[in-house]
This record gives structure tokens, sequence and C-alpha cells, in this order.
């Protein structure tokens, strides 16, 4: 563990203090420390006065500037009122509250502005982990609030809701940094926003299964498209949590502690006994803070970053706006930077010091920061001495951030190209991910085997030859890299044996070598819709292992014998080689699985190879659709969860660029691919855990974030809906139930949707022996399964490459072990061999714990292990560590793709009116919700010329509506009024918005029955949505009329705003 920071010679590092005895805040301390932090801001009105003026000034960045200095919320009366009732201490039994930064004197620089701290140093490692051990502090990853930096949360290990850190007690983290922080005493804990958390008898620890919606398979726009329902909606700023524990866990060991009565959270006296004897003091600690939790329901425990652990890979990759530094507070402050900068610099680099600019990040979790203008790089120096550097947008990192100084300071790596531009904004987004599209290495091509390459015959010889067997692929049609097969045979009986063959990627990547080490380096496939960045050279991937049809390749088979009620009654895994006899589109599925066989709109794309006709392939497919009925219906009686809506997607011109988007719904051609996907990802988890349970790479998903589960029962009740969330069974029965109540407003279900992905948390890669002591841990809660890994996709993700090395170690184990066992039956009669022998070990459907447990099982899975070289638990948490970081880095990519290119299709048609439902209402903005393009966006309201605000609480109504007369300015308040044309787009009643090419265009059809055009086509466009009226008076769910429009770009951060559409005849 390190814990990075810098500290001054003068200020000397303080020791952890002792851990302070409960009640230790008296009534007279907690008075002064009242009394002291109203003065606080006092203090320092005016150095907040300047802090807000450069931010107004900066317009929709504003929130991405550090925050005023200020501390923490007084006291709160009514929270003593609360901890007095509940018999708590009003001292959190941990770190006493450190006092605000105040002025200090910094070594050769004096006293006052010159020498201030902004912020406390950083403590060293050694009192970091002293700390830790001693429950004094807590680690967790630091996570920004996106609509508002002076907002982050942190979530530990063991307490059920996040801790929201402010202000100066940030230190200087930056999101994504594992940080160490003390909690403050529950008198200084903040309220929470929305419903309370309190335990619920109906979602305690009888909830058993865990959550989550991954669609293994989804082939449609990309290759199998994963994790479809896990989305990156489920905490506050968007991003996912990893390892969350949540207090209904039947293994967090405190959700034990607390019982429920009248619907209460109680502490039995007998919990300290529980909890605390034999516990470490981090335990005893972590018990107390959840005793506080469930004590204080109503409140959110509050921190302070005491270090940084370990920092950001995000750091290295910022990408932004120069700007001039007349933002920064006042002169005064600008000297001070410099003075300050210029001291940290090295005598070369002072010498020819000429200067400084601000850099203005593009992602509002990010401060804004300071740069050097003498270490510019000369394009970006020359671009500035010809004033064209603001609407640049530059690569850089943060060099250092120094308790003195307010901003970080950043190093511009690399000029990006012009601001507004897709080609610059799109490489933006893969270095703020740390992307790269760079070729593949000599080395690494120099892995891969000859041009002229066949498959050797011995290689034949020890494989399954699986050749003449009825084997296809189903892809989309624009699908290069065909990584996965399907294959079938009839059987007596009514008998049907059903192969899912993955190519063999692990055959041409081997470990320890500079190809597996580049494709571990990226993890992933990148898609971002006009770009592929593929995870291995095309040379493999498009042809040496892609399983093309009429030609011979090596796979990894599953394969199982079900009978007619989609029951798995055999099993066999093993290395194979398959020859495809057809190619087949999604399309072309559906349409021969649904014709009447005989006419098809495609019969002539059908191109079948080999000994097969086209009969034998349409009989086939429509025997697989039955079988993935079947076994869908199964997966969903088990508890399985489905949170699958239209997705968008985005066309483009001949040009590349985008003119129209359509909803794409998938069909019962994805369905079939997607279960026998499913079904093989769960048959490789299971096989592998067993032999190997302390060295397994497996995939896991929590239950539902807790707080937005409350928020998303509460929306429910509010409208009317019965929402069982107790499993991921009976929350999708509940969807299904309002789906059909819903059947007249789809819109409204699409917001229930909405809600219910936002609730979820990230699916995650782990190694078993992270999780051992923890089973229940492992499991998938939205496939309600046990165990789960990725096996069918090596091609795109390194996971799977891994989890093959594992299966080809537990094939090579078995059969070494059932060669011993035939030795031993040639000894002792035929009577000693076991039906292990004849179905398998360790793959069949029943595996011989007894047989991996001997001395000659265990030495046989010790040998294969080294053999195929699977990876120490150790650094398998590495590996599985990286490669979750790049899949979520992978999806804010594709994400911010998609995006970008909407915001280009927006910014070409001007504007786009569409209506929207209103998912929250305050006096400042509203929330809605855009059904036309997926998406919620604020509308902000507040402090607009010409325009009155009623809000109405009682009732939960805003009326808007016009004034002629500015209201009054308060004295000492110097508001400054938007204008309205920034809230609503005003036209004339008799004018359009619309020419009369875009109503010729919107009565094209798309060219697919499954795509709906969401821009041109769309009924809401050929009427022309209605505009408001005012007065315009709007209630929760109100629909209102909008306007999108694209926003920034050229020298900001790019987004897509919403307006109100208004009409009045005095425009």
């Amino acid at each position: 563990m390190r814990a990075t920071g810098e500290h001054t010679a003068a200020v000397p590092i303080p020791a952890p203090p002792q851990l302070p005895a409960p009640g230790a805040v008296t009534e007279d301390a907690a008075e002064k420390e009242r009394r002291r932090r109203r003065r606080a801001p006092r203090r320092t009105k005016q150095a907040a006065a300047q802090q807000e003026e450069p931010a107004a000034a900066a317009g929709p960045r504003s929130c991405r500037s550090m925050p005023p200095m200020h501390v923490s919320a007084p006291l709160d009366a009514e929270a003593v009122e609360e901890e007095e009732a509940a018999g708590t201490s009003r001292s959190c039994p941990l770190l006493p509250t450190p006092s605000p930064v105040e002025a200090l004197p910094v070594a050769g620089m004096g006293r006052g502005a010159a020498g201030r701290r902004f912020f406390q140093s950083h403590w060293p490692e050694q009192a970091v982990e002293e700390a830790i051990k001693g429950g004094n502090a807590f680690v967790g990853k630091f996570r920004v609030n996106a609509h508002n930096r002076n907002e982050a949360y942190c979530t530990i290990e063991g307490i059920p809701v996040d801790v929201l850190i402010t202000g100066v007690a940030q230190n200087r983290a930056i999101e994504g940094d594992l940080v160490a922080m003390t909690l403050e005493p529950v008198a200084y804990w903040t309220r929470m926003k929305g419903p309370n958390i309190t335990c619920n008898p109906a979602i305690g620890e009888g909830s058993a299964v865990r959550e989550v919606g991954e669609t293994n398979g989804n082939h449609d726009g990309k290759k199998g498209q994963t994790d479809a329902n896990c989305r990156f909606g489920n905490c506050s700023n968007g991003q996912p949590v990893s390892d969350r524990t949540h207090y209904r866990h039947k293994n967090s060991g405190f959700s034990k502690a607390v019982t429920c009565e009248n619907g209460h959270a109680t502490v039995p006296e007998n919990c300290g006994k529980d909890l605390g004897e034999g516990k470490s003091e981090a335990s005893r600690a972590l018990h107390r803070i959840c005793s506080m939790v469930y004590s204080n329901p109503s409140r959110r425990p509050t921190g302070k970053v005491l270090a940084i652990i370990k920092k950001s890979p995000r750091r290295d990759t910022v990408v932004g706006f120069l700007a001039p530094f007349a933002v920064c507070p006042d002169p005064e402050q600008q000297k001070n930077q410099m003075s300050m900068l210029s001291k940290r610099m090295n005598h070369r680099a002072s010498s020819y010091f000429s200067g400084l600019i601000l850099l203005l990040p593009t992602d509002s979790k990010f401060p804004h920061m300071v740069v050097n203008v003498s270490t510019l790089p000369d394009s970006v120096r020359n671009h500035l001495e010809e004033g064209d550097a603001a609407k640049e947008l530059v690569a850089a990192r943060i060099s250092d951030w120094n308790e003195e100084s307010l901003y970080p300071c950043a190093h511009v790596i690399q000029l990006l190209g012009k601001g507004g531009q897709v080609k610059t904004h799109m490489d933006a987004i893969l270095f703020e991910n740390a992307i790269s599209d760079a070729e593949f290495s000599p080395e690494s091509m120099e892995c891969l085997p000859d041009i002229c390459w066949k498959i050797p015959q011995e290689e034949l010889e020890v494989r399954k030859d699986l050749r003449n067997v009825l084997t296809f692929t189903i892809d989309p049609p624009t699908a290069t890299d065909l990584d996965d097969a399907i294959s079938i045979e009839m059987l007596s009986g009514g008998i049907v044996r059903i192969g899912v063959h993955i190519a063999d990627v692990s055959y041409f990547v081997h470990p320890e070598t500079a190809l597996d080490a580049e494709a571990q380096i990226r993890s992933t496939s990148v898609y971002t819709l006009r770009r592929k960045i593929s995870m291995l050279p095309l040379r493999l991937s498009e042809d040496l292992v892609s399983l093309n049809p009429g030609v011979d390749r090596l796979t990894f088979s599953i394969i199982w014998d079900i009978d007619p009620h989609g029951n798995i009654i055999n099993r066999w895994i093993g290395r194979t080689v398959i020859s495809s006899c057809c190619k087949l589109s999604y399309d072309l599925v559906q349409d021969l699985i649904c014709s009447d066989g005989t006419k098809f709109k495609s019969a002539s794309s059908l191109q079948v190879h080999g000994i097969f006709e086209q009969d034998d392939v349409i009989k086939s497919l429509r025997c697989l659709y039955e079988i993935s009925k079947n076994l869908k219906e199964i997966r969903f009686k088990g508890g399985a969860l489905s949170l699958e809506t239209a997705k968008l997607m985005i066309q483009f011109d001949e040009g590349g660029a985008p003119c129209d988007s359509f909803r794409y719904e998938r069909n019962d051609a994805c369905f079939i691919v997607e279960e026998l996907m499913l079904l093989a990802n769960m048959s490789a988890a299971e096989v592998i855990s067993n032999a190997f349970p302390n060295c397994a790479l497996l995939r896991r998903h929590p239950e539902p974030n807790l707080r937005k589960s409350r928020e998303f029962e509460a929306f429910c009740a509010r409208n009317g809906f019965e929402l069982d969330g107790s499993s991921s069974g009976q929350l999708h029965l509940s969807l299904s139930r309002m789906k059909e109540k819903l059947k007249d407003d789809p819109v409204l279900f699409d917001i229930l949707m909405f809600y219910a992905s936002k609730q979820m948390q990230s699916a995650e890669y782990f190694c078993t022996a992270d999780l051992i002591s923890k089973r229940d841990d492992w499991a998938h809660y939205a496939l309600s399964v046990p165990l789960y890994t990725h096996f069918t996709s090596p091609l795109r993700r390194y996971p799977d490459i891994i989890v093959h090395r594992t299966l080809n170690a537990v094939i090579e184990a078995e059969k070494m072990y059932l060669k011993h066992r035939r030795s031993l039956t040639g000894q002792n009669g035929f009577n000693t061999a076991s039906c292990e022998m004849m179905h398998g070990c360790f793959t069949g459907l029943q595996f011989s714990k007894d047989a991996a447990e001997s001395k000659e099982g265990s030495e046989a899975l010790s040998a294969a292990a080294k053999k195929f070289k699977v990876p120490s638990p150790d650094n398998l948490g590495e590996v599985a560590e990286h490669c979750n970081e790049r899949k979520w880095a992978s999806r804010r990519a594709e994400d911010a793709g998609q995006k970008l290119y909407m915001w280009a299709l927006i910014k070409r048609k001007e504007v786009l009116v569409a209506n929207a439902r209103v998912l929250g209402l305050g006096p400042k903005f509203m929330s809605v919700y855009v059904p036309k393009l997926a998406m919620e966006r604020r509308i902000h309201y507040d402090e607009v010329e010409g325009l009155s605000i009623e809000w109405l609480e009682a009732t939960g109504t805003l009326v808007l509506d016009s004034c002629r007369n500015r209201p009054p300015q308060r004295r000492g308040n110097q508001v400054k009024y938007r204008a309205f044309e920034e809230v609503a787009m005003m036209v004339n009643p008799s004018e359009s918005i619309f020419s009369e090419e875009d109503e010729e265009s919107g009565a094209t059809e798309a060219g697919c029955d499954t795509a709906k055009s969401v821009l041109l086509s769309d009924e809401a466009v050929k009427a022309q949505v209605a505009p408001a009226v005012l007065p315009l008076v709007i209630q929760y769910l109100s629909e209102i009329p909008v306007v999108l429009h694209a926003i920034g770009g050229e020298d900001s951060a790019l987004d897509i705003g919403v307006r109100l559409y208004m009409s009045s005849y005095f425009k």
C-alpha cells in the first residue's frame, strides 16, 4: 500500500490520533464546533464569492472548478435529538474531526495569502496502515458526482450506504483514486436525499439470490454485447460500484446485528458479543458504524480524505480546452499560483518560466487545472500565439497537486485537433479511456503462424472430428470475426444433441508470449459504431480462427444431450475440429423460422457448403428455436430477470456522417444464440470452479444497489404499481405484470425499465480465491445462477482465453486420472470401473469430488495446471481487476461514441422536437425523460429573465409563466439572469420549424422490420409536436414538448441539451 502526497518541511505530518471514547464530543465541545463552523464561512465569504464569479463566467462548466472553500454544514439540532433518542453517541467512534485548514505559513514564503494551505497534508504510508488496521480509517474508491463536483462518494465494504465527501475534505482526490478516509461524528452527517433507508423484513437476509442482467450472445450491432442490463447508472456519477456489500447480504455479518421490529431497525444488546469478540479493531469499528447507520436511517455518513493510496489511471488521461488564466479568482491568486508553481519547479524549468494557462477538462468530474506555458508542446504554443488554442482539444495528465495549490498542475501531452469535429472527439474518447488503436508490435505478430499454415495432422488426430455434423454460425451480416458456431444432431427417443463450438484462440495465443501480453493489456475489443479496435490481430481474428463456412477450424466445444422438455441428460466438453456449412444472419434466421416453409424472402442468401442441403439447415433452425424456447422458459422459472428494452441505433450516409437513428428490437433469432451461449458459459463456470476452486476466473453480479432499490420501490408505489423486489425472479414477474398493465402507455413502461436498470450494479470478474469464504457472493443475480463466467468470445475478451486455458487443464487432468483408473481396471477387473469413466469425472454433469481430492486426482490437476500455465490466485486476482477496469473503460468509450454521433446528428438537423415525460420537479429544475432518445436530461429554469416560477410543494405542481418585470434583487446579491432562450425555444404559432424536406423524408420507411426510425419517420415529427403555451402547469409524469439541441464541442464539452418548446404570438 502506498500513500501519495507531498509534505512541506515547515508543516509536520500529524500522527493518527488515538481512538476517542464513545461520547467524547461533549455538549460544550459540540456547541463550540457549531459556532466555529458558522464563523468559518463568514471569514471566507469574499474568497467564496471570487470562486463563484469565474464559475459563472464559465457557463455550463461552472461545476468543474474546485468548489469554494467551505467547511461542513453546522450541527443539526434535530440530528442531535435523533441520536439521543436512539441511544447513540454523537461521536463516531473513529478519528476526531480535524480542524478546518487555516492559512498556515509555508517555509520561505511568509504569511498570509502567499503561504496559505488550502488542503491538509496527506498522511504517510505507515500512519495510514496503522489507522486502517486500528479501525480509525477506511479504504474506498473516490467517485465524483458529475452534476456537482463538490460532492463525491466512497463505498466502504461492510457499510450499507456510501460516504459523502465534500469541499476541502476531498483533499485533492481525483475521480477513481483509491483513498484512505476517516468518518466524521454522527452529529455532522448530512441528511439523506430521497426515501429513508430502513430495514425491510421482506427483503432481509432471506434474499439469497444475486443480481444483474447479462445477455451473452447478443450479437446485434456488434459481436456479443454482454451485461446489457448492468448499466453504469447505479451510483451518483454513473460509474460502476465494485464489490458493494449491503446489509441484507447474509454473508456481510453486520446484517445479523440488526433486526427489524415494527419496521424499524434495532441493534440487539448481545450484538457486540456476537460481532465484537474475536474480531479485529477494524471489524468492531465497522460494526459500530453500521449500528449508527441503522439508528440514523435519514442521515448519510460524511468523511474526509486522509491520503491517496493508489492514484487513478484517469489522472494520466485528461482531455480539455486551454483557457486564459483570467478566469482565476483574482490577480493576487494568479500571482500566488505562479509563485508556488515556480517554487516547485527545478531551477532549469524556472529559468524559462513564462506564465500559466488554465486547462478546462471536458469531464465535469475533474477540477480546473493549471498548465505551465513553457512546458507546452511547440504545436500548442504556436496555436496559443495565433490565438486559436481556445478551440483546440488537448490531451494532458495531472503531474502534481500540492496542498498550497487550489488547482492541480497538468502537463499537456499532445494536440488532438479542432473541437467540434467528430474525429477529434473520438480520438479524445479513446485517450480518456486509455484505449490504444496502434498497430500490434512486430513481436506480437511473430507469434502467429506463417500465412500458409494449415491444421497439423497430429492435431486432427487428438481432437474429436465434427466436420460431418451440421454446423453453422448466426451473426450480424457485417460480422467478420466469427467466434461461435452451433451444431445439431437428432438422436433416438426425441433426444437432440446440441453443440456450441468456440474458436480455439488459446491454441494460437500462448501464455507468457508477446501476443498474450498485448492481448491482456487491451483485454477487450472496443466498438464505437464506425470504429473497431480489436484485442487480437485481424489476421488471427478474421482469418486463422474465424469460423468461416466451408473451411476446417479448431474449436473448443461443449455438447449437450437434451430431451424434448429441455432437460440436459448428458454433457461433453473437449477440443474439436469443425467445418461450418453456412453463415446465417439474424434476419435470415428470423425469416426461416417464421415462414410457412414454402416461400422465403431471402432464400438466395442461404448458401450451404458441404454435404448438407437448405432443407437440413431450415429443419435444424426450427428445432433449435423450439429448444431455445424451452431453455428460456426453464431459466425464467428459475428466477432469471430481463430488463431488455429497444436499443437506439444510428444510421450513416455514404460519406460516413450520421443521418438518422432508429430503435432496434431483438428478434427470436437473437434469443436462439443467447440461450445457448448462456448455457455454455454456465457449464464452463461449473467445471472450472469445481476443479480449481482457488484459481477459477468467474463473473459475479451482486444484488441491486440498496438505496436505488428503495427509490424504485417508492416510484412504483407513487404510481400505483405493486413491486416485489425480494429476488430477481419476483422482480421480473412484477415488471411483467406492469408491462401488461401499461400496454396503452409504453412510454411509462420504458420509464419503469429505465429506473429498474438504474438500481442494478455492475457485473465483474473475480478470482474465486478472493471470495473463497463467501461462496454466495459468486452468484449472478439476474441470471439467478450460482456460477457464471465468460467462455464464448475469446476473440474479443481476454478472460475467455483464461477460461479456455483452465478448461484445457481440467480436460488434461481428467484424461490423466481416467488413464490411471483404466490401469487399475486392467488389474482388478471391469467392476472397479465407475460411471465417471464413461461420462467424465471432472467435465461431466456429475463432478466427482472424491476423484478430485484423491491423491491421483489432485496430482493430475496440479500437473495439468502447470502444463497450461493456469494463473496463480494472486496473479489471477490482478488479471480480473485489470479486465474489469478495461471492460468499464470500453463501455464508457462505447457510450461516449454513441452520444457523440447522436450529438453530431442533432447538430446537423439543428433542432429535434420531441415529447418528454417529467420524472422530477423542484423550484429550480426538472428532470425529464425523452423516449425518443431513451435518455434523461435536466431543464434549469431558475433565475431566468422574463420567467416567473411558482412551486407548490404540497401538490408537487410547478407553474411557469411570463413576467414583464425583473424580480427584485436582494441587497448585495448580484444575480446574473439567464436569457429566456436558454430555457425555452419560442415559436410563433403561424411558423413551423420543419422544412418540406423533413416532412417528405419523414414518410420514408425503415429498411428493417425491427428498426423504427425515431428522427425522420417518427409519428411525433409527422404530426409536428404541438408547442406548449404560458402559463404552463407541470406535474409529476406530465408530458411536455421539448426541443433537443447540440451543445458545445468547439470550445467546451459536448452535450445534448433540452429546452421547453413554447409558442407565443408575442415572439
